[in-house]
């Protein structure tokens, strides 16, 4: 496999507390790929370095081989595949499925697009390998601004609140699939991250899934409006 610069940051894993990467035998890295694993200090190992010599389960279990029913939670962690953390990188899955085929039908939204997308691709590697999620613009929206937006959008775009209905357009109604997803991921994080006191793990994934749909909707009404 001939590995892109996208390719190796959705594959980035940990070992001993470091990032690495593992490639396998016959495998390839692009050149920028390699540049970026250099400037970022990601050691490349080879691929048989990444199987376990054994498996263990939250409980402390160690076990010799993985089970089909079970999946990575993180290392060589084991959870079943009903964890609440796996469900909410299922839900991110979907979210990224539905910004690719709005950005592909949607060619004028494609850079806001690309943007929402690499912010869903970063929570999930911040998720993985419990990184902090960075502050920064969104589509060139600070956060203040985002939430000025979203909640008077008759100040900004000259339409009120709106449901979408299927006189809005294809690209509304795409834009609002994506919004449903990025808000159904928050949901699963919600229950992935909040532990039995109601204690909240990571705000600032929680934070960041709700800056998101924000931003959609703010597309929304961008595109309503005849403002993009």
């Amino acid at each position: 496999m001939l590995y892109t610069e996208q390719h190796v940051r959705e594959n980035i894993r940990t070992r001993e507390g470091e990032r690495v990467f593992y490639l396998g035998k016959g495998d390839r890295l692009t050149p920028g790929a390699r540049d970026w694993l250099t400037r970022e200090r990601v050691a490349i190992l080879p691929g048989e370095a990444a199987k376990p010599q054994e498996y263990r389960l939250p409980n402390g279990a160690v076990l010799r081989e993985k089970p089909e029913e079970l999946t990575h939670l993180q290392g060589n962690v084991l959870v079943p595949k009903t964890h609440p953390r796996i469900a909410f990188r299922g839900a991110m899955d979907s979210l990224e499925a539905e910004l690719l085929l709005c950005q592909l039908n949607c060619p004028n939204l494609a850079n806001q697009l690309g943007e929402i997308l690499d912010l869903a691709r970063r929570l999930i590697r911040c998720e993985v390998l419990d990184e902090a999620v960075p502050v920064q613009k969104l589509c060139g929206l600070t956060e203040e601004e985002q939430r000025s937006r979203s909640h008077r959008p008759q100040d900004y775009f000259g339409i009120p609140h709106f449901m979408p209905s299927a006189a809005d357009g294809a690209v509304v109604l795409a834009l609002n699939k994506c919004r449903c997803a990025a808000r159904q991921a928050e949901l699963a994080a919600v229950r992935a991250f909040t532990d039995a006191d109601g204690r909240i793990a990571r705000g600032d994934i929680l934070k960041a899934l709700n800056r998101m749909s924000s931003m959609i909707y703010i597309l929304m009404c961008m595109v309503k409006s005849g403002k993009l």
